[in-house]
């Protein structure tokens, strides 16, 4: 039987892009919380939480976009021009965000300074990156093979609110890791936030998921026609297993499961938005196949992704599990 290398790809590019989403999501989130923590300890230790892990994070979002480039050329012909302003500001404030995670630690008069660049650059880049999801779900305007929109095009209320779910959502799962890694006072602090974050996550979900079926006619025949809703009707059923799972897991008290049922969130908004899209690699007109590289360049491509992705894997495992259990306030990464 012969493999079908692109949607191979395809699957491949998704998984680097979810399992970004999933790990530096949390990380993002810390940072949009930094301000809020009540004291200088509260604070530090909410950066140590993800310092020895965010930068090893990122790693996907490269092989994410590096993967675009190599093997689907046609689709970032046509994204990066659409949407080179989002994601230019993105990358800058990665920069920015990036930067201050060693710098803070080793200045005093100018710590205040970076404080805010951890901040800033965090909602920053969560915000962008909503934004390019929205631009993305709203589609690009193509002409032949190439942009034929303009620069300003996905600066539209839709991708803006999908831009602050994403910045609201990435705050939920930085507050429920906070849970996950503290004790005391701090955990208690984010437990309550996590319960005003876990609502108007699901509410800003909800008002993306309902606008989302109303931008193309492609996306709503795959949502609301038989038999195809009857596929589509396990997202929501699982988004309901997963709202029981995060309010019961906080109102127990419980470390772990609102953190893996706030993952779970997003995990289940990925599928919904994999169902939108498939077999669209730029919506609305160009497919998967369309946007693919050749064949060859595509099995090329693939050996070396088959041996680096369980490498990465099996490392960003073992950072973690080294890291693993509750943050001792007396003792830092730095």
């Amino acid at each position: 039987m012969e493999l079908d290398l692109a949607f191979i790809w395809a699957g491949l590019i998704a998984f680097a892009v979810l399992t970004y989403v999933v790990l530096d999501g949390f990380d993002l989130g810390i940072g949009i919380l930094f301000p809020f923590g009540r004291s200088e300890s509260d604070r530090d230790l909410m950066m140590n939480s993800v310092a020895p892990v965010w930068d090893g994070n990122e790693t996907w979002l490269i092989l994410g976009g590096g993967g675009l480039f190599a093997v689907f050329p046609l689709a970032y012909a046509l994204i990066m021009p659409a949407l080179y302003i989002p994601i230019i500001v993105m990358l800058l404030a990665l920069v920015f965000r990036g930067v201050s995670f060693e710098y803070r630690w080793r200045t005093k008069r100018w710590k205040p300074v970076w404080d805010y660049a951890f901040f800033g650059g965090s909602v920053i880049a969560a915000l962008c990156q909503g934004i390019v999801l929205g631009a993305l779900v709203q589609g690009i305007t193509v002409e032949g093979r190439s942009f034929a929109g303009g620069p300003y095009d996905w600066a539209t209320p839709f991708a803006f609110v999908t831009g602050v779910s994403v910045v609201v959502g990435y705050a939920l799962l930085g507050a429920c890791w906070i849970i996950l890694k503290t004790e005391g006072g701090l955990q208690a602090q984010m437990r309550h936030y996590a319960w005003r974050l876990g609502i108007a996550t699901l509410v800003l979900t909800g008002v993306v998921s309902i606008l989302t079926p109303l931008q193309h006619k492609e996306y709503f025949e795959r949502w609301f026609n038989l038999p195809g809703s009857l596929w589509t009707m396990i997202v929501p059923l699982l988004l309901l297993v997963l709202i029981w799972l995060f309010f019961t897991g906080l109102k127990a008290r419980k470390d772990l499961q609102p953190f893996l049922a706030a993952l779970g969130f997003f995990v289940a908004g990925f599928v919904g938005i994999g169902i939108s899209f498939y077999p669209m690699m730029v919506p609305p007109s160009v497919t998967i196949w369309q946007a693919a590289a050749p064949e060859s360049s595509l099995a090329f491509a693939l050996v070396g992704a088959v041996i680096l992705v369980p490498i990465i894997l099996a490392y960003t495992a073992y950072s973690y599990w080294v890291f693993r259990g509750k943050l001792d306030p007396s003792k830092g990464y730095h």
